[in-house]
């Protein structure tokens, strides 16, 4: 009697997956992964989607990744199929979302052969997945079904990352031959173990810090009475923890707003609008700044700390993140336990010079809240939709509870410069890599993965990038996600950038306006779509379509050159309000 080695491999890595907790798995369907989508789809702990195309399926999966902090499962067949998964793998990587990747492959015998549906998968995303494995050709070998099981959590342990490694994908290739579909002989006795628990258990990475360096952290506090801390995305701080520490050190700190920490009036967020004001960033050069998370999305704040501001970069993985190449010091340490450990220290043995430093941080709030309070009137002023003001009002009118993702390119900056604190919402965006594909697939994603409502705001090329990202939206379960596209008609970023000053070629080769109607485009994928005119109207628009559900489309029609004209007149106020004009 022969066993049914595939169908027992299979569904020995998925029984595994389930009970290291995975819960999410999205397939692209094919022929070649067949023993895996079996598998997956007789799992009920796990919720499946079918997506046709394999990059919006990619970016699903990483949709769930960045919700949940657990990968997904994603699976396609062999051949060109798996190339389409590497734009979210590549964003996986260096947003560290964990992901596993599943390739089906024929098996070492058809390859050089010129057999359909064949392509040297080996390595084929190169250094952006944390392991690479094949797994060969599933064969009935003594001790098969214990190594599989390890090979499994080794696969998820991996995905989710360590103390040394950050999450980030896993591509598992699984060369299978035929027959792929179930032969009806006995499977191998794969049990698992007997409680339900992993076959090789490996806890969650704890990132804790040492002694020595929360006492590097506090010498650098102490001899720098003119510091600031900046919060990009992944900052991976309490508010809690960065208000005690802030205060403690007396440091201004520029929350970014992916930074979710731009939570209260003690922290700034209009820092662009300062800065971009003559005189006053010149005349408040810090002698160091304190870096947790990615780059701020602020150019304008980047460049003003130019290598000649010294720079800290906390980060456990002790990543480089250093375009500019400033003079730093890199502390390898979990950035809220350190904190909270120099915080201790401080609170405990204040700084000699608290008055001063109270007065260097009274400065830059007072700036911030000028600047905000200039900026804040003039867009109420402003009915005709404006940018700036979409993404002002929807991180201070969506939900307590929702997530909100927004695009790279424009909406990301209008929602770093224009949006105030708030407490209760999640915001994010791909800024690993700064791309804006997959962008509705990843708000499905991010809303299957979190069981939350999700809003994400988009330019009209990033959302016509993704179109099919919206096939099978409505056989998401308890999907209640709204995406508002600025419906500019082409690339609206271009036109503050030195292309702008090109006329003869600009709309050709930036602008590129695509002259759609977005609404049949939604209408297209039967997505319910609504239009908004004036901008009092966009969140009681965004809140009726959260509170029916589904998948829902607002498009919101601006200009691109008056866009532009906006912004500048936006800067244009802040400074003078900084300046003490009327």
């Amino acid at each position: 009697m022969t066993e049914d080695v595939t169908t027992t491999f299979a569904r020995t890595l998925v029984d595994e997956w389930v009970r290291a907790g995975v819960r999410h798995a999205v397939l692209a369907p094919g022929s070649r992964s067949t023993p895996m989508a079996l598998a997956l789809a007789d799992r009920p702990e796990l919720q499946l989607h079918v997506v046709i195309d394999e990059r919006s399926a990619a970016f699903r999966a990483l949709g769930v990744g960045k919700a949940t902090g657990m990968p997904a499962v994603l699976l396609c067949t062999s051949g060109t199929a798996a190339a389409h998964f590497a734009p979210a793998i590549i964003e996986a990587d260096a947003a560290r979302v964990p992901m596993i990747v599943c390739t089906a492959d024929r098996p070492p015998e058809l390859h050089g052969m010129d057999a359909p549906q064949t392509i040297n998968q080996q390595f084929l995303y190169g250094s952006a997945v944390r392991w690479f494995v094949d797994a060969g050709v599933p064969e009935a070998t003594a001790g098969a079904n214990d190594a599989w099981r390890s090979f499994a959590d080794e696969i998820v342990s991996i995905a989710r990352g360590g103390v040394l490694n950050p999450p980030g994908p896993v591509h598992c290739n699984l060369p299978f031959r035929e027959p792929l579909v179930p032969t009806g002989e006995p499977l191998l006795d794969a049990p698992g173990r007997a409680d339900g628990s992993p076959w090789t258990t490996v806890a969650p990475p704890v990132h804790a810090t040492d002694a020595a360096t929360a006492q590097q952290l506090v010498d650098l506090v102490r001899a720098h009475p003119h510091g600031i801390v900046t919060a990009g995305w992944g900052a991976g701080v309490a508010p809690a923890t960065m208000r005690r520490f802030a205060r403690a050190a007396g440091w201004p700190v520029f929350a970014d707003v992916l930074s979710n920490l731009r939570t209260s009036a003690d922290v700034l967020g209009a820092y662009e609008a300062v800065l971009r004001s003559p005189g006053f960033g010149d005349a408040h050069r810090p002698s160091i700044a304190l870096r947790v998370g990615g780059l701020l999305t602020s150019k304008v704040t980047n460049q003003w700390l130019d290598p000649v501001v010294p720079q800290v970069l906390v980060d456990p993985y002790d990543t480089w993140i250093d375009p500019q190449r400033p003079g730093m010091t890199r502390l390898r340490a979990a950035a809220d336990a350190l904190l909270a450990a120099a915080a201790d220290q401080l609170e405990a043995d204040p700084v000699a010079d608290a008055a001063a430093r109270a007065s260097w941080v009274e400065q830059w709030l007072h700036a911030d809240h000028t600047a905000r309070t200039a900026i804040d009137k003039l867009l109420e002023g402003w009915d005709e939709p404006f940018d700036g003001r979409i993404a002002r009002d929807l991180v201070a009118g969506i939900p307590d509870g929702a997530m909100l993702f927004v695009a790279s390119s424009m909406p990301v900056r209008d929602a770093d410069w224009f949006a105030d604190a708030r407490t209760g919402i999640t915001i994010s965006a791909s800024r690993g890599t700064n791309g804006i594909d997959g962008f509705a697939s990843t708000v499905i994603g991010l809303g299957a993965g979190s069981g939350q409502p999700v809003v994400g705001l988009c330019g009209d090329l990033a959302f016509l990038h993704d179109v099919n990202g919206m096939l099978g939206a409505d056989g998401v379960a308890h999907l209640n996600a709204v995406i508002v596209v600025i419906d500019n008609n082409g690339g609206g970023i271009f036109s503050f950038l030195p292309q702008a000053e090109l006329p003869a070629h600009f709309e050709q080769l930036w602008g590129t306006p695509h002259n759609r109607d977005l609404a049949a485009v939604a209408a297209a994928y039967g997505v319910v779509f609504s239009h908004v005119e004036d901008a009092p109207d966009l969140m009681p628009v965004v809140q009726s379509g959260l509170e029916t559900g589904g998948l829902h489309v607002v498009i919101v029609k601006t200009d691109r050159a008056i866009n532009v004209e906006r912004h500048r007149h936006v800067w244009d106020v802040a400074a003078r309000a900084l300046n003490g004009a009327q």
